[in-house]
């Protein structure tokens, strides 16, 4: 498996982890809810199924968002190296490592620390269309792009 493919894979997995841990946490609301019986407390019951239901909508909204992310992930190319930063490439800059992709967080591995983002974090905004040897600033900090994988 080359470097590429395991940032990819890297990526899936957190995206499947988070969708198994939304879903689990839906499931326990919903045993919560039907569990439930109406006690003395009328009132309290009320508020109590309240927050659940919208505890609930919350992880229904986050669940849709980690759909979204593995959407956007299935359409990475895992093998494509292109002479211009997209979709799916690890940029290796002056500053930093980047796997553009989905927001995923930091990958350590081979030595080498690189940042899994999404295609709509400012820094990826900036870096896309650029290529080898193009410098972006960045916070206020100059960037060099020295390879693009």
């Amino acid at each position: 498996m080359t470097e590429k493919e395991e940032l990819h894979q890297f990526c899936a997995t957190f995206v499947a982890e988070r969708i198994t841990r939304i879903q689990k946490n839906i499931a326990d609301i919903q045993t919560s809810l039907t569990s439930e019986t109406k006690s003395s407390a009328g009132d309290k019951h009320e508020t109590g199924r309240a927050m659940l239901q919208l505890e609930r909508e919350k992880l229904g909204q986050q669940l849709a968002e980690a759909e979204k992310m593995k959407q956007v992930l299935s359409k990475v190319p895992k093998e494509s190296n292109t002479a211009v930063v997209g979709l799916g490439s690890w940029v290796v800059t002056s500053k930093t490592d980047y796997f553009l992709a989905i927001s995923a967080g930091e990958y350590k591995a081979h030595n080498k620390t690189m940042y899994c983002i999404s295609a709509a974090t400012p820094i990826a905004k900036i870096l896309f269309g650029k290529q080898i040897g193009d410098t972006v600033v960045f916070n206020g900090q100059e960037i060099k792009i020295v390879e693009i994988k």
